[in-house]
């Protein structure tokens, strides 16, 4: 994955896990060390999994001592099995002790999303079906659980309210139909934004393509209703599979011929992975 997070997006995030970890100062690491020791730090995969947020694991170390050096890691998106290295990090041994934690709750959230999503992705291989995300995110951090969907192989839904349309059961009841929802869209939404709308049966998939939807959710529908409106678009829009998505009926799913599957769990039930660090002191050159 050769994508990266910018710095003015990582500065903010880290500097407030930061000051929630930290507060007014590390009392152990200030009462044991000086502040001149130099210390090197492995992350180790403890389990087999995806690697996500690199970036922003040496980005919290270089917060605190920007003389940090990355000497090896490996790359965004990447396996790694049991035991692997994914990253060495050298610089200031009191730095290393004092974001150990923040570097590491990054790097494990981020890791366990592209983890996830990458099985998710390989369950439905050879099927056409894409994998989503959704908003179901943790507030702040929405940029880098979608970066980490990226880097397990999935594909961002939209990121906010601001960039996409995405007509649901309650804009549908507030504007009292698919119809006239998709008709107010239209007179207000710019004309470069495609109108997406949420249907529960295959009633409502017929109002939305009268309608004029550009992209069809079908939220909660069974098997047999999603491929029937395969069957009735043949393909003039594309069609989205969500609700009750798991590991277990994934590939099932994806065989009624949907175009994508959005999976809140990716980002809302995600099990962080398991990763240590481990910090030693080195001598200083000469």
């Amino acid at each position: 994955m050769q994508e990266s997070l910018p710095g003015h997006v990582l500065e903010p995030l880290i500097r407030e896990a930061l000051a929630e970890d930290i507060g007014p100062g590390d009392l152990t690491t200030s009462s044991i060390l000086t502040g001149e020791e130099r210390g090197a730090g492995c992350a180790l995969a403890k389990s087999d999994l995806v690697v996500a947020g690199i970036d922003v694991f040496i980005a919290s170390f270089r917060f605190l001592d920007p003389q940090t050096e990355l000497r090896e890691s490996l790359a965004d998106g990447a396996a790694a099995g049991t035991g692997q290295v994914i990253a060495v990090v050298g610089g200031s041994l009191s730095a290393l002790l004092m974001a150990e934690r923040t570097a590491l709750n990054f790097l494990q959230r981020m890791s366990g999303i592209a983890t996830m999503t990458r099985q998710f992705v390989d369950a439905v291989a050879g099927t056409g079906a894409r994998i989503l995300d959704t908003r179901k995110t943790v507030p702040g951090l929405r940029v880098l659980d979608k970066y980490a969907v990226r880097a397990g192989g999935g594909t961002n839904h939209r990121f906010a309210l601001y960039d996409g349309v995405l007509v649901k059961e309650n804009h549908i009841a507030a504007a009292g139909g698919i119809g006239t929802a998709v008709q107010r869209v239209r007179l207000r939404a710019p004309h470069t934004v495609r109108v997406e709308v949420e249907v529960r049966n295959l009633a409502e998939l017929e109002e939305a393509l009268e309608a004029g939807a550009d992209m069809v959710m079908l939220d909660n529908m069974d098997v047999e209703a999603m491929r029937e409106a395969v069957r009735r678009v043949r393909g003039r829009i594309p069609l989205e599979a969500s609700g009750n998505v798991s590991l277990a009926n994934v590939r099932t799913i994806a065989e009624t011929g949907v175009d994508f599957i959005s999976v809140g769990s990716l980002t809302h039930s995600v099990r962080a992975a398991d990763i240590s660090l481990l910090i030693s002191p080195e001598q200083p050159e000469g």
